[in-house]
Parts: C-alpha cells; structure tokens; sequence
C-alpha cells in the first residue's frame, strides 16, 4: 500500500513549523530532526505519514514543543497558521480554527474545536490552563472533522497524545527551569520496563512563580501560578498482536489567576448606559447603571413607597441618586494592563481526572480492532473582583448614616425593630466601619442567613463567581482494515454521557444586599408582618445566581470510511456518519425577585431561600403553568455528516488533494432569563459544507505545503448578553481563506519554517439583532432607557422620523411616573427628560431613565401627538420587541477572533562544539487585526500584534544534559487575544483578554 511504502520510505516529513521527530515516543534530538526522518500523525485513526495525509494538519513533537516555546495551548496560536486561542469570560476558551470558534456560551454548548486526549474527547478541559510535559506529539487539524473524530468538531481537532511506556529499556528526564517574576518549574519522567511485557512511564509537573499583575490597592500580586500535574501509564503487550494502553492523569491549580485581565470603558456620563460605543478607554463603567446602584437609589425606593428623604420626616435610607455621583467616578484605571486597583482578591481553583484505557488488536487477516474509553471528572471554580476597581463609599454615606440612626432607635421604635438586625449585618462597626457583602452562597441568603455568609471590606465590594462541577465518560470501538488490495475500510462507534450537577455564576454586590436589607425590612413594615427577636426581613436572592445543576447530556456516533486506492497515485476516501445527541437541564436564576413583581421575604437568620414567606408562590418557568421551582428542558438533535476526498500523489514527493465535508455540531437550550425579556429557548444546530483543495510537496530542503478553501455555516451558534444572561443566536456565515507552511533545510545545521495565512469571515445572509452597545440601532430618532425597575435597557422610537416628538413623548412618560399616575408606581421619583450621551459617543440617540413597561403601555394612548411612537416593529413576518433593543442588520459582518492576516517564521542553527551541540532560534509571529464582536465596528475591534522569541540551547554529547537560556514576547507586547461585552445592567463593560507578559529564565535537564 501507499501508506506503508511512504513510512518505509522515510521521506522528510517534517511538519512546516516544526521539524522534529514523531514516529517514536522517546525522540533524542531536542531541537530539530535529521534530515530524513517522518513524522506520523493519526489524523485518519490509522498511522500514516503526515505529507501523505490529505488533510490540513500540523504536528509538534516534544521537542519542537520546547524549542519553539510552545508551553500550553495559548501558545500554539501564535506558529499556525489561521489559528487563534484566547481566554474567555466565565473559565472557559476559545480556540478558532479558520474563524470558527467556541462563540456559543451555555452549559449545553457544544465546543467547536474538539480537544482530544490519545483520540480520545474531552468534556469541559482544563487543559489548556497547565502546562505540556512529557508528551509524544500535538496534532491540529484544519477544518471539520465530524467523519471520525469525538462529536462531530465544525472547526477541527487539538489531538494531545502522551508519551507511552518503551518496554526497550530503562529511561528518565528531568528538567529545571528558573525564570521572572521568581518562576520555579520542574518535571521529569520514569521509564521503567517490568519484564519484556510490561511497561511502567510515569511523568509530572510543577510551577510555582508570583504574579503578573501588580495591584495598587495594597501592593500585592496577583495573577500568580500554583499548579502541577502528574501522570502513570502502563502498556502491556501480551503478543506481538496485542497492546493494552491505560493512563491516568491529575491536574491541580489554586492560586490567585485572574480569569479577566482588564477592563475597559468609554465612561458614560447619563447613567443609561454606563459604557458608550466609539471606543475602548482606560476608564470604568458610570455606576449608576449598574443593578446594584439602581436598586439602592432614591429613585428606586420611591417608586416602590419608600420615602427616601423627600421630607424632613422621611429619611433618605438610599444610596444615592442615578442623577449624582456614581462610586466609580472617581476611581483611575491604569493604563498598564497589569496593573489594577481592588479591594477584593481574586482566587481560583481547577482539579482535573482523566483515565484511559485502550486495547488495539490485530484480529488476523489484515483486520484491526481498537477498543477505548475515557472518564473525566472535572472541578472549577474561580472569583474575581467585579470592574477590578476599588469604590467609592462616599455616594453611599447618607443612607449608612441614617440605617445606623434607625438601628439605634433615632427614628422611633418600629424602624429600629426593623433595621437593626439589617444593620447589624451589613455595617456591623456602624456608618463608618467595614461593609459587609454577601459571599456567594448556594442557599441563597448570604450576608442575612443563619450562617452570615459574608465578607466585608472598608470599600463597598462587586465581585463574580464562575464554578463547575461534572462527569464524563465515553467509549470507542473502532475495526479497521490493512488490506493489501484497492480497497480498505474502517466503521466505528462512540457512546457518551456527561453529568454537570453544578455549573453557577454568581454577581454579588454591596448594592444589591443593601437594597435587599432595607427594601425587604422596609416591605415587611408595610405589610404589617411582625419581625420576631432580633429577626427581621430580606428580599431573595441578595444577589445573582444563574445556575444550571443537573445537565445530563447523551451522545452517540457510528461512522466508518472506505479507501479506494485505483493505483499507487490515485485515491480515493468517502466517509458517513451519523450523530445523535440529548440534552436535558435544570436551571433558574433567582435574584431579588420582588424587584419583578414577587412578594419573597426572608427571615433573617434563615438557612435556605425555602424559609422565605411565599416560597412555593414562586415560579421561575414562565413557560409552564403554575408554580415552578426550575425551568426544566430537554431537547434532542441529529444529523448524518460525511466527507470524500480525492488525493493524487503526484511523485513520492508530491502530493494533490481537493475534499468535501459535512460538519455538523448539536444544538442546545439558552439558560433562563431573569423575568424581563423573552428570548428562544433553545438554539439550532449547526452546520458546515466545507470545500479544501490542497497540495504537499517536498523539493528536496524545501517542504511547502498549501491549502484553499470555503465554508458554508448555516445556522453558525453566536452568543449575547440578555437581562444578564446569555443567549445563543443563529446566524448563516461564509468563510474562505488561504493558509501556506513551509520548511527550508538549505543545509543540515540550518532551518527555516514559514505559515502564512488569509482569511475572510462574513454573515452571508440578513440577521437582525440588537447590540448591547446601542439599543437604539443607530436611530436619532430613538431614545434609549434604562429601566429603573430592573436594570435593563430598552428603545422607543418614532414611526415618522419625529427626533423632538419621541424626546418630548419620554419626557410626558417620565412626568407621568414622577406624579404617581401609574398603576403600581408611587410617585416621586423626580425621573427627568431624555439628554444626549455627548459628542463622539457612538450613540445617535438620546437617553433617559424611566420605565420601560409604561412606555409600551401608553404609546398606543398618547403616542400619537408626538407623531407616532414605536416600541416594535416587524422584519419579514418577526415582529422584533424594543424592549430587547432596536434590531440592526448583521449581514455582511466580520466573525470574531478571525484575523484577516497572519504570518510566523522561526529559525534555527545547530554549531557542532566537539561532541556537543549550540542551537539558537528565534521565532516572530504576526496576527493581524479582528474583531471581538460580530456587531463589528472600532469599539470592538482587537489590534494586531507582534509577538517574538528566542532561545539558546547547548547539548552534551549523545543530547544526554542540555542548558538552555530563553525569553518569550521579547517586546512585552500587551497583546489581546478576545473581548467580552457585559450587560447592560452591569454597565455595559468589556473585559479584555491578553498574552502573557516578557518571560525570560534558564534551564537544565537530562535524559537516558
């Protein structure tokens, strides 16, 4: 066969960013391979020479790993081409392969790029957060690759595969490195054979360095690494036609890693929408958009009958007005991207199980068997401060002032029966002292609960939480044929479970327990409930929890291809395979629910979010009848997918391909929204027609291979912010791109490896969403509110074009409220007229607070004098509510994190020393400009970036102890690689994710 002849023929194959060894698991050569060695990849689940498989794929060894600095998965971007990785913002990444990456955000959120361990897929990895050690080789292919590999991967495939016992002989390595920033890393290996059958390998890591990120507020470090990992691996070999392969690998992080790097605003002096949309400033969000500052203030507590300092008589228990001074408008944001200034220290913890067994069996005959199976079990969780700021308590010093005055009785007694327990919570050393904010706490109490689950702080705190909890485990089968005739084979099947019981993010805020507090104990009051001894009453939940704790998700696959070879230039493979997926989740989002309508009031002192007055009133399925504890859904999708590919191989050398693929990735079910808006509930699957022309060539010290092709997605998974949740849209988009790699061996000691790529990403077909940024689609007709009843932004606009009606029609609104006319709504609220958001905002449209649901419900009324006031409209049959945002059209827009651009080169000269070796690279990588949005524009947009590296490495004889001398991003490039866009009750924000800061250091190490 053409396979066998290619290995045995040992033509250069090196892949054309790295040429090193592949087809052993204990290469000897650290930094680049001789001139005639090949590189195996299993991109087809058979071994076959990487120039002779018809697919986009690029490999690394362990060698060309350590040589091209490549330590986690961040790293790979920056040497392959049309390629790009970055963090993203609840612990969780994205890495895109020719723009399509993981833009869907959920629980039940499939990934795009499929990331394997030894074939095998895993669920939720944190893989990409340690470091590689002790591996065999990394794989990425290009393009989908549903026809053999995991679930079905739209995008490609990161294929790690660790290095297995060598049941040859005894070996070990080990290495120690020492860097800034007082990094200190080790890892090493055992080889170790147990008789001729059975071999023992065990591997593991170990960094410990301090932080990257400098904080002003108290001068200590953050962003710091503790983390290690460890492996076993035992290979027995029964017969010369049998191999048994088991694996099990930890992983352990607990540190103080920030999840987000930075975040940046174009401050917005109304309120309304915190952050404008021209661009990206060192600056923080105008807290008086948040849902914290809007519940707590004046104008909140009037509307819903508290006072709130209107007369001599009535104390001002609210924080603040939406109309004054903000708690961020005095704090600086440094420029430096790592350097903050917060009171809350951020902490995150990752653990990871995976285990493996693998049985390949020759069966006779030229038939082959392979049996696999993967369990994973994998543990997140992550705090961080909010906006990375520190606050001001001086907007909020009145109303401090005054609960304490009430607390000791100022007041009369009824107030002090009723506030005190609230302040002997929330300020328990009085006005001036410490403020105490709930911690995140599954029952759903807090700072208020038996428990007092609190911390407190001089400054008022806003902090998040991002965890996860869950399970998995599949099994493969797979029988192949190694025939010696024109045709081969091979069919196999998947079978997969995934369990997460629990997945919570969590917003907690001063604000919102204060608002809680004094909202509840204050309704209470009202209503005539008594408090008991030293108990009073709550709103719940204090503060945000959107939580998903029973996903179960049940995946299934058979697949199989057939090889035609006509001759020994001619083949062709076609492929097909069937996907089926199920999933089903429990989940809801509680959080200050009388804000919404509810009457939920909590005894103090309570243990669980059950002891409060009303619980089984509450209903968080809108969608079902009656109460309901959690919105339930399940939803099941399939397709059939398949590939064929046509490849010539020209001469030995030279190699033609062109390929079709079918790629398809499941559908899932958008989280529960707040009661606000209304939004699907579920999104559609996703599919691909990808067409790839291709071409791998060898000519003599020159490799280079090219790749052309052309997406079709329909229905491709991009996700938003909505009412502080996220939800999945779908959208058609087109892609095509150009990707070049090459390697120039001009002589033994010297190499040269170029990528260079091209691509272009459109939304092929009309979309209408609302952006975040601008709720008002761009109108000047429109103005845009923020909903002082929740915190959420809508639009009104005029059907005629009528820029002073509409101002004038929210104006007439607001007077309205403010005279307490409105069913429901006290009045008082001193809610003003529509003002402008500035020059060069970004923003055609005015803004105003007011209420969104008074609005809509007088517009029909007396819109009409204002010559004609819309609150919906209707594009081609949809009828698209205001109150979610003026609807733009996306079509033509640019996909996020896909550079136009990107180009790497790397070389390298080994100068013999005697027996020794002196090898210096240097590697430079440019990533052109992108997007971090799909609603595009300069607000959105990410720079381009220069990344380079070096290295100097000198070899003992026979490679047995080397010493090596390396810095990484020699420029201290502040590289970002993704953004993320808040919603607009948090303001409107964008956290930033970055390249890691200029590393330089030395190692040492041996192997035998």
């Amino acid at each position: 066969m053409r396979i066998k002849a290619a290995l045995l023929a040992g033509i250069c194959a090196s892949v054309a960013s790295v040429p090193a060894y592949a087809q052993d698991d204990t290469p000897t050569d650290p930094v680049g391979a001789e001139e005639g060695s090949v590189i195996v990849v299993t991109a087809q689940r058979r071994a076959e020479a990487l120039q002779n498989v018809p697919i986009a794929v690029s490999a690394f060894t362990a060698e060309a790993l350590e040589a091209q600095q490549i330590k986690t998965t961040s790293d790979l971007q920056l040497t392959l081409p049309n390629v790009t990785f970055t963090k993203t913002n609840f612990t969780s990444s994205s890495f895109t392969i020719r723009g399509i990456g993981d833009l869907c955000v959920g629980v039940s959120c499939d990934s795009a790029t499929a990331i394997h361990l030894n074939d095998a897929p895993l669920f939720g990895t944190r893989l990409f957060e340690g470091e590689f050690y002790d591996l065999a080789q990394i794989e990425v292919l290009r393009g989908p690759q549903g026809t053999l590999f995991g679930r079905n991967a739209t995008s490609g495939v990161v294929n790690i595969r660790t290095a297995r016992p060598d049941l040859s002989g005894f070996g070990a390595a080990g290495e120690a490195e020492y860097g800034n920033y007082n990094s200190i890393k080790v890892k090493g290996m055992v080889n170790l054979p147990v008789g001729e059958t059975l071999g023992v390998r065990i591997a593991g890591f170990y960094l410990n360095r301090d932080g990257y990120t400098f904080n002003q507020f108290n001068g200590d470090r953050y962003d710091d690494r503790d983390m290690y990992g460890i492996r076993g691996s035992l290979r027995w070999e029964p017969s010369s036609s049998t191999t048994v392969d088991l694996v099990a690998q930890y992983f352990r992080e607990n540190d103080k890693r920030m999840r987000i790097q930075k975040q940046l605003c174009q401050r917005d002096p109304t309120g309304v929408l915190g952050c404008l949309n021209s661009r990206l400033d060192n600056s923080f969000t105008n807290g008086n958009s948040t849902l914290g500052a809007i519940f707590a203030s004046q104008e909140f507590f009037r509307i819903r009958g508290v006072p709130a300092g209107q007369t001599a008589l009535t104390p001002n228990f609210s924080t603040g007005s939406l109309y004054g001074t903000d708690v961020f408008a005095a704090a600086a944001n440094p420029e430096d991207p790592r350097v903050i200034n917060t009171a809350f220290e951020p902490n995150y913890f990752a653990e990871e199980w995976i285990v493996q067994g693998q049985v390949n069996q020759e069966l006779g005959g030229g038939l082959n068997v392979k049996l696999g199976g993967n369990w994973q079990k994998v543990k997140v969780d992550a705090q961080q401060d909010y906006n990375n700021a520190a606050q001001s308590r001086a907007p909020l010093q009145i109303g401090l002032n005054n609960l304490a005055a009430a607390a000791s009785g100022a007041f009369g007694p009824v107030l002090q029966a009723y506030l005190k327990p609230i302040a002997d919570r929330l300020i328990p050393d009085g006005p001036n002292g410490k403020l105490c904010t709930s911690q995140s706490d599954p029952k759903l109490v807090g700072v208020f609960g038996a428990a007092n689950n609190s911390i407190c702080s001089m400054n008022p705190l806003a902090f998040d939480r991002s965890n996860a909890f869950q399970t998995s485990w599949t099994g493969e089968a797979i029988v192949s044929s190694d025939w010696d005739g024109m045709f081969n084979f091979l069919l196999g099947g998947i079978y997969g479970k995934l369990h997460l019981d629990e997945s919570s993010y969590y917003v907690n805020a001063f604000g919102l327990d204060y608002a809680a507090g004094i909202l509840g104990a204050l309704g209470a009051a009202g209503a005539g409930i008594p408090p008991g001894p030293g108990t009073s009453y709550f709103l719940g939940s204090p503060f945000y929890r959107n939580t998903s704790d029973d996903l179960k998700v049940t995946t299934y696959g058979i697949f199989g291809e057939t090889y035609f070879e006509f001759n020994d230039k001619l083949k062709l493979t076609l492929g097909l395979r069937y996907n089926h997926d199920e999933k089903s989740v429990r989940a809801r989002t509680p959080l200050l629910v009388d804000a919404a309508g509810a009457s939920v009031l909590v005894p103090t002192g309570a243990t669980d979010l059950t002891n409060a007055l009303g619980y089984a009133n509450l209903d968080y399925d809108a969608g079902l009848p009656g109460p309901q504890e959690y919105a339930v859904r399940s939803a099941s999708f399939e397709a059939v997918t398949g590939r064929a590919v046509i490849d010539y191989q020209i001469t030995p050398s030279n190699l033609l391909y062109a390929s079709y693929s079918r790629g398809y990735k499941s559908g899932g079910i958008n989280p529960p929204l707040s009661p606000i808006f209304a939004v699907p509930e579920a999104f559609a699957p996703e599919h691909v027609n990808a067409f790839e022309i291709g071409s791998k060539n060898t000519f003599g010290g020159l490799q280079l291979n090219l790749t052309g092709f052309y997406y079709q997605y329909k229905q491709l998974q991009l996700s938003r912010i909505v009412a502080r949740t996220s939800v999945n849209d779908n959208v058609d988009a087109n892609i095509w791109g150009l990707e070049a790699e090459a390697v120039i061996r001009p002589v033994p000691e010297l190499t040269v490896n170029m990528t260079a790529s091209y691509l272009h990403t459109e939304v092929a077909s009309d979309k209408y969403l609302s952006n975040p940024r601008d709720f008002g689609g761009g109108r000047a007709d429109a103005v845009i509110i923020k909903d002082i009843t929740n915190a959420a932004n809508c639009a009104v606009a005029s059907s005629s074009g009528n820029v002073a009606g509409v101002n004038a029609y929210v104006a007439q609104v607001n007077n309205l409220i403010n005279a307490g006319v409105i069913p429901g709504v006290s009045a008082g609220a001193g809610l003003r007229a529509p003002t402008s958001f500035g020059p060069n905002s970004g923003i055609a449209s005015t803004g105003a607070f007011s209420i969104c649901e008074a609005l809509q419900g007088l517009a029909p009324n007396i819109g009409a004098q204002f010559g004609g006031i819309e609150t919906s409209t209707v594009i081609d049959g949809v009828t698209y509510d205001y109150s979610a945002g003026i609807p733009v059209n996306i079509k033509g827009n640019k996909l996020p994190g896909a550079p136009n651009y990107k180009v790497s080169m790397g070389a390298q000269y080994a100068f013999p020393i005697g027996e020794a070796k002196l090898t210096p690279r240097v590697d430079v990588a440019y990533t052109g400009e992108t997007t971090g949005n799909v609603f595009n524009g300069n607000v959105n947009s990410i720079d381009s970036f220069v990344q380079a590296n070096a290295q100097i490495q000198l070899d003992g004889p026979d490679s047995r102890w080397y010493v090596r001398g390396y810095i990484q991003n020699i420029f201290d490039s502040t590289a970002v690689t993704g953004l993320y866009v808040t919603d607009q009750s948090s303001g409107n924000y964008t956290n930033i994710f970055t390249l890691e800061p200029r590393r330089y250091g030395i190692a040492a190490g041996f192997r035998f």
